[in-house]
């Protein structure tokens, strides 16, 4: 298939959505406080049954460090900070292989994440040795799952962690490689379009790529994305080298532009982290706030 014909506008931004692919999950019995609340707790003010609202892709998921966002919905919909539902400040769940039936871990936390965004979620962060078909299952409602495939490394076309991130010419101030407008944020191109990939991969820094388009994903985490990493970045003093690239090659939304195709991908919004050399040494997917920007940069050595 055609990268440029892969996704219709709807399919593309189907991650970036607050909505994901959910689950129904059985409610839960008991009582809780106010504010934020531990896993064991009941999310007070539940309307009806609980769900997982999926936010992570099923197609780059490979051996090694896992991240699954995950968001929280009733039959009224996904829950936000701002609604009557009292979410908790942290998920535990289980890993189980679906194949044997064995725990493979029996204990994983995910902490709530909102900082700037209105729909919370929580990531859950653990390695998995091998392919396979796994399920994950919250332990405020342990009768239900929710199912991941980690896929062959060779299976999945986008670039891996662990691997040099190929380098690209991206759209810039002075050359918009037929991409109009080569930055779609509302308040005016970023300041990450000065230089190309291939040059921020010469520099001898760690580079930071974000693909997303924040026009068209302004409630998702494109546009609050980018502007949480605009302000992140000014922070750093030159520690690293910031690139964006959007996703369409114009307003009519319906042609990907080359940078999504040259990454074979089918999804975004996706930051990729590299190090001083060029090696991709993280990667965030689908949803992130501000505070995940920052500890994952500060991880990578980039704070």
């Amino acid at each position: 298939m055609n990268p440029s014909q892969m996704f219709s506008r709807r399919q593309f931004f189907a991650l970036s959505a607050t909505v994901g692919a959910g689950a129904v999950l059985a409610a839960c019995g008991g009582g809780s406080g106010s504010g934020g609340t531990g896993s064991a707790d009941v999310l007070k003010g539940l309307d009806g049954s609980l769900q997982i609202a999926k936010r992570f892709s099923p197609e780059s998921i490979i051996p090694g460090k896992v991240r699954l966002p995950l968001s929280l919905a009733d039959k009224s919909g996904v829950l936000s900070t701002d609604g009557t539902v009292t979410l908790p400040d942290e998920l535990t769940a289980k890993v189980i292989d679906s194949e044997t039936g064995d725990v493979i871990l029996d204990s994983v936390t995910a902490q709530r994440y909102d900082e700037n965004m209105s729909v919370p979620y929580w990531p859950f962060v653990f390695k998995i040795k091998k392919e396979g078909i796994y399920v994950l299952t919250l332990d405020i409602a342990p009768d239900t799952e929710v199912t991941f495939q980690v896929l062959k490394r060779s299976d999945v076309p986008m670039p891996k962690v662990g691997d040099p991130l190929p380098p690209f010419d991206t759209p810039t101030v002075d050359n918009a490689r037929g991409v109009n407008p080569i930055c779609t944020r509302p308040e005016g191109t970023c300041p990450f379009h000065s230089m190309t990939l291939t040059e921020a991969l010469k520099s001898g820094k760690p580079v930071v790529y974000l693909i997303g388009t924040p026009a068209y994903c302004k409630t998702g985490t494109c546009a609050p994305g980018l502007d949480a990493l605009i302000e992140i970045s000014k922070t750093l003093e030159n520690k690293a080298v910031f690139v964006h690239a959007d996703v369409y090659k114009d307003k009519t939304a319906t042609e990907a532009a080359p940078a999504v195709q040259a990454y074979k991908l089918s999804y975004e919004p996706l930051l990729y982290i590299t190090d001083e050399q060029g090696i991709q040494i993280d990667r965030l997917d689908a949803i992130f706030d501000a505070r995940e920007l920052r500890e994952v940069l500060a991880a990578a050595g980039i704070s």
